[in-house]
């Protein structure tokens, strides 16, 4: 075989493998149409009764170029703006402390359902009735009341449940003791009525969404959550870039109730926003109030000096000075400009000293240095870092406790920057301290000058002094309150929404509705194939030619069609039949076998590997074909274990083959012409011997064959299976032709397989014959059991009967079966 034949011939075998794939899997087709059903009716009610989740989404702009003129840094908050991208908002987005923050802000303390029986539907301010309770009563959560509208005026109430706490909203803690045991509890109340039980306290009013016609006799679910709770259940936010070099967040939120997840989402933003213009805030307003008590205490001051000014020139009547003293009192006035400065930089040193010695851990007696004219870059920075810690640890806090590894270690971090921060400002302390002591001494230097000066000038520069140092200090605190006012007013939030989630905008993304149609198709269409593909793997039997080519290599020289007559002679009362064609066509098979053997008759020998393979239904039709053809044929019945010929033809077993064996009985004797059909005769096993074997291995047995072929034309041999005894191997001596026969469904591949090799190895000359093949399913004919046996009289489609139909007298189509009847014979 050349190449491209060899191309051809495979590319056949696979077109072919595909055919009998296909025509296996349409025999199956009731199972097909039942499992689509069931699956795309499963797949109906899933959609039906799941309840529907919608997606609702926002998107945030992060600013991450923010101008230089930024409320943060003109209050000098000392935070590095490099340090807020898009990483750290999305981790603040997604942070517990926000989604608790949040929950607090709406109000979802109570949940309510309409039970339908089969969905239970969320409503979200559609309810027809509200539950108003008081939050520092503690409540039982998770506690599920049934409530069912009576009229316009009572309802019905009732509760099961057990381990069950109670939740304090106004303190936001748990009661430490839970509710035992198995709680039921059932009554009926007028609305407005205070329901009131060891579980609750609260009250239920109607609302304006209350219908009369569709409200009343519906069952409706209410249940108490605690914020814990709550902020878990919306915590599955999801968050990323509209792009790789966006900086606008989108924000991504599941959840069965439309409404409720766009104001949860809308709610979080805002808070987002408000909780980082908070923290703006809170500098500023630290900074306010560190001046404001500075300036309460140097008011009195001020004003004891500027009475003393006044009541000195009154008195002396001083209303100039000359020109030298002017000198020296300019100079004076700024030695004491740069002295208020530093007493009022000094003053916020030793309070921040203060804060941390005194290990306070309340932001809002913190201000930051750059609010009071300090500049220094290290202590901003600190301070800064200080102000992040304390955050992060207040955000922990939330929900979790001190001894939270978390915490502990930002606790560590804070004590470090502390620890920074008094080394830092005890080293400004010190230089702050020699510049007070350096502006002093020249200050006194110039004093005493002055005391050269006419006494009267020499004391009202000492009183215009005074009062300018505290003018000068009240001045600058007030500059720098007003500053902070500025900064509070112009404060910003960090970051923007571009758009809020909208009811409008959504669409349900769960169940899939289209999606799971197209499931459920594939898995009822995958169901049913493996299905035929495991059962045909796992299967141990006979079903198709190739089961019987891929283990042996003797040929198949027949392949006998299932009968569902009740007479097992077939070919003698039905001999126009398709089963009666198939015999026709061995028939033919064998004549080819023994054109070259020049003998004068033919001895065909019929056997199996097990019992009910059919032997005894092939030999009489075999005989029965070979008779029809006018030639002298003999049946023999050689399996002297367990006869049945004789009941198929009615005649007697009294005498037999094993007779002729012992001698008791001529070979003329044990002959019986078949009264059914002509030219042919029968030789029935006899009585049971003891010794089936060693009849047969006997010299007898040769005479007889002898004797035989000289009278008849073809012998056919009817033998016991050769799995189970050597009767057969015994009688091979004498046959021309050997038959193994192979039920479909029936005879077991391994055993098969085991025979053939064992056959193989000793020499024996061999061929097939399959027998009861059942053309089911719609297949046609051609190549293989699963689409055809190589006859002309039927292809198998349409009505189930084809080219043939008419030619047989067997060949009319059956009277259909019931759909769940045609499904179970095909399983």
């Amino acid at each position: 075989m050349t190449g491209e034949n060899f191309e051809g011939f495979q590319q056949q075998e696979e077109v072919k493998d595909i055919r009998i794939l296909l025509f296996k899997l349409l025999k199956y087709w009731p199972l097909f149409i039942l499992t689509i059903f069931i699956v795309l009716v499963v797949a109906f009610l899933f959609n039906k009764y799941t309840p529907t989740v919608y997606e609702v989404s926002t998107t945030v702009l992060v600013k991450e170029d923010r101008s230089a003129l930024d409320a943060s840094s003109l209050i000098g908050i000392g935070l590095s703006n490099s340090n807020q991208n898009v990483e750290n908002e999305i981790v603040k987005l997604s942070s517990f402390s926000l989604n608790y923050r949040t929950i607090m802000s709406l109000d979802f303390e109570v949940s309510y359902f309409l039970n339908d029986g089969l969905i239970v539907t969320e409503l979200y301010h559609e309810s027809p009735f509200e539950v108003v309770f008081d939050s520092t009563v503690s409540q039982a959560v998770d506690l599920t009341y049934t409530i069912v509208v009576l009229n316009k005026s009572e309802y019905s109430i009732e509760v099961e449940g057990e381990l069950l706490k109670k939740y304090n909203f106004a303190s936001t803690t748990f009661e430490k003791e839970e509710i035992p045991g198995k709680i039921e509890w059932k009554k009926k109340y007028r609305f407005g009525d205070v329901v009131e039980n060891p579980f609750n306290t609260f009250k239920i009013l109607l609302t304006d969404n209350f219908e009369p016609e569709t409200d009343i006799d519906n069952s409706y679910e209410f249940v108490f959550n605690d914020y814990y709770s709550l902020a878990r259940l919306f915590r599955g936010i999801e968050i990323e870039p509209v792009s790789r070099e966006s900086s606008i967040l989108e924000i991504k939120f599941k959840y069965n109730n439309m409404e409720k997840a766009t104001a949860f989402l809308n709610k979080l933003t805002s808070v987002y926003l408000q909780q980082s213009l908070e923290m703006k805030n809170k500098i500023a307003e630290n900074t306010i109030r560190f001046i404001d008590i500075q300036l309460s205490e140097i008011s009195d001051t001020l004003r004891v000096a500027e009475i003393d000014l006044q009541d000195f020139q009154s008195s002396r009547e001083v209303m100039d000075i000359d020109y030298q003293a002017q000198q020296v009192i300019e100079l004076l006035k700024d030695l004491e400009n740069q002295m208020a400065e530093l007493q009022v930089k000094s003053n916020y040193y030793k309070n921040l000293k203060d804060y941390i010695l005194r290990k306070q851990d309340d932001l809002n007696n913190l201000v930051a240095p750059s609010a009071m004219g300090i500049e220094d870059p290290a202590l901003n920075r600190l301070v800064g870092e200080l102000i992040d810690l304390y955050n992060k640890k207040a955000e922990q806090l939330l929900y979790s406790t001190d001894k939270n590894p978390t915490v502990i270690s930002i606790n560590n971090q804070i004590v470090s920057t502390k620890n920074a921060i008094l080394e830092n400002i005890n080293n400004i302390i010190f230089n702050s301290n020699q510049a007070i002591r350096e502006i002093n001494n020249r200050i006194d230097d110039y004093t005493e000058k002055v005391s050269y000066l006419p006494v009267t000038q020499r004391e009202l520069i000492n009183y215009e002094r005074k009062f300018r140092l505290a003018d000068n200090i009240y001045t600058y605190l007030l500059t720098k309150r007003t500053e902070a006012q500025i900064t509070k007013a112009s404060n910003l939030p960090d970051n923007e929404v571009v758009d809020i989630a909208r009811t409008e905008l959504n669409e349900p993304v769960y169940p899939k509705k289209v999606l799971n149609y197209l499931i459920a198709l594939i898995l009822g269409l995958a169901f049913p194939i493996g299905y035929v593909l495991m059962k045909d793997y796992f299967n141990e039997s006979v079903i198709e030619k190739t089961d019987v080519e891929r283990n042996t290599k003797y040929p198949v020289i027949g392949q006998i069609l299932h009968s569902n007559k009740t007479s097992q002679l077939v070919v003698a009362e039905f001999p126009k039949s398709s089963i009666s064609e198939s015999f026709r066509s061995l028939r033919t098979n064998i004549q080819y076998i023994v054109k070259n053997q020049n003998e004068k008759s033919t001895t065909i020998m019929v056997t199996a590997d097990m019992v009910s393979a059919g032997k005894t239904y092939i030999s009489i039709n075999l005989a029965c074909i070979y008779a029809q053809y006018g030639r002298k044929t003999v049946l023999l019945g050689f399996d002297l274990r367990k006869p049945k010929i004789y009941q198929d033809f009615d005649l007697s077993n009294r005498r037999g083959i094993t007779s002729y064996l012992i001698g008791k009985a001529s070979l003329d004797e044990i002959i019986q012409p078949s009264v059914k059909v002509d030219h042919l005769d029968i030789l029935l096993s006899g009585p049971v011997p003891p010794n089936p074997a060693e009849l047969i291995a006997s010299d007898k047995t040769a005479e007889l064959f002898k004797e035989l072929r000289e009278r008849y034309d073809y012998i056919i041999i009817d033998t016991p299976p050769v799995g189970l005894v050597t009767d057969s191997y015994l009688l091979m001596d004498y046959s021309n032709v050997n038959i193994f026969l192979v039920r479909q469904h029936l005879t077991h591949k391994k055993v098969f397989a085991s025979i053939m090799k064992d056959m193989e190895a000793n020499n024996l000359k061999m061929n097939i014959v399959i027998n009861d093949i059942k053309l089911t399913g719609g297949y046609g004919y051609g190549e293989g059991y699963s689409y055809g046996y190589g006859y002309s009289y039927g292809y198998g489609y349409g009505s189930g009967y084809g080219y043939g139909y008419g030619y047989y007298t067997d060949d009319k189509p059956e009277k259909k079966k019931s759909f769940s009847k045609r499904l179970f014979n095909k399983l």
